[in-house]
């Protein structure tokens, strides 16, 4: 790469028990840069991103962010890390005990000690930023549909204009056209803040829509690593058969649980 990585990892293992997840993972995100990474179920993306925010920690490996190593990072570089870090989660992840503007703001009143009145007038222009008006700032998030949650998740990741942007499948949960605008409200937050994002999903059209390049994970590997206008040129055959949903192909596929 012609400049530093704002996130790289470099033969990243973990395993549970006998389980072997990860089995040397490298990857590299660029300052600016949108990375997805693919993959089947229970091929470790959760993992994967889990070691990056910290929450779980490697076996063995390098992950560095902004040239800081974060696998023996004390609290302090720790909390620093997360401090320029926003997070859409799978389930939009809610508190269901905060009105729709507490949790856009909350990283802005726990993390940063704003004032209330301040941080939800902030709330209400994040609001906006991905399609929400402010009529809706005291609702409970239970009362808000799948789409509105993901939408309130992403104001709230971008509340406090982070320098790196996570998503676990962003559009996991919801409808085709929601996911679309799901997906079209990354893109422009995304740019608009100028900021690095990790992506994972197993969303394809998701994939092409939001990511620069494309990581395909397989059996505790990037197997392949390319921009997404490379991905229908490609001759590996797991990337081939997981862009096409074939059954038949190389890819192991775990039907356990069909």
């Amino acid at each position: 790469m012609t400049s530093p990585a704002k996130i790289s990892l470099r033969n990243v293992h973990k395993a549970f028990g006998p389980k072997q997840v990860l089995q040397g993972v490298d990857l590299d995100v660029a300052p600016g840069e949108s990375v997805a990474i693919i993959g089947g179920s229970g091929t470790g993306k959760s993992v994967t991103l889990k070691c990056v925010l910290g929450l779980l920690n490697p076996d063995q490996g390098s992950i560095t962010v902004d040239g800081v190593e974060m696998t023996d990072a004390s609290q302090a570089e720790r909390d620093a890390m997360l401090a320029k870090t926003g997070v859409l989660f799978q389930g939009a992840a809610l508190f269901d005990s905060l009105s729709v503007w507490q949790n856009v703001a909350f990283g802005l009143i726990e993390g940063r000690g704003m004032k209330p009145r301040d941080a939800r007038d902030v709330a209400i222009a994040r609001l906006a930023d991905v399609g929400l008006g402010p009529e809706i700032a005291n609702m409970s998030p239970a009362s808000l549909s799948g789409g509105m949650q993901k939408r309130v998740g992403l104001a709230r990741a971008i509340a406090t204009e982070p320098e790196i942007l996570f998503f676990d499948e962003p559009t996991t949960g919801i409808d085709p056209i929601m996911g679309d605008i799901i997906n079209d409200l990354i893109v422009k937050c995304t740019r608009e803040l100028g900021a690095s994002a990790m992506t994972i999903t197993h969303d394809m059209a998701s994939a092409r829509k939001i990511a620069d390049r494309v990581a395909m994970l397989y059996q505790g590997k990037i197997i392949w690593d390319g921009p997404v206008s490379e991905i229908d040129q490609s001759d590996n055959p797991y990337l081939k058969q997981f862009v096409a949903g074939d059954i038949e192909g190389p890819l192991e596929l775990d039907l356990k649980h069909l």
